[in-house]
């Protein structure tokens, strides 16, 4: 099952990836300020989430689960690195479309990984313990 989750990870933001390739080519209007920041948001933030997928390895999972406590690269510093860097790509996507639409999308993400950030927690820290509480009060997020 972790193999498909992979996989659907990866197809996932393959699809953005082209998605974003799409904008750029077939997207009417000027290019301006604001789409050259948001193509810059986009593109680093989707970088930064296949590291931190590749750094989560086999503890990724769709559902909390408590497998491993993933401390190292940008888990170092942010305990939901996927979420942050995700929600910078969705930002950026929006600062390209330039349509007040697609802001609705960054609310609803931003509300259901909060959610799902504090349901992860709370399995982390019964799983793992003063171990996790001290990993949470040095890392941000």
């Amino acid at each position: 099952m972790d193999d498909v989750n992979f996989y659907l990870f990866g197809i996932i933001h393959g699809i953005a990836f082209v998605l974003r390739i799409a904008f750029d080519v077939l997207w009417p209007g000027p290019w301006n300020a604001h789409r050259v920041v948001g193509s810059i948001l986009l593109v680093a933030g989707m970088l930064l989430v296949f590291t931190a997928r590749f750094q989560l390895g086999r503890s990724f999972s769709v559902t909390p689960q408590a497998r491993k406590l993933v401390t190292h690269g940008l888990y170092s510093r942010i305990r939901n690195p996927i979420y942050v860097f995700g929600t910078v790509a969705i930002f950026g996507l929006c600062l390209i479309l330039q349509k007040p639409g697609p802001w609705l999308l960054v609310v609803f993400v931003v509300a259901t990984q909060t959610m799902r950030a504090r349901k992860e927690a709370w399995v982390l820290e019964a799983k793992f313990g003063d171990e996790y509480r001290a990993y949470r009060s040095r890392t941000w997020l």
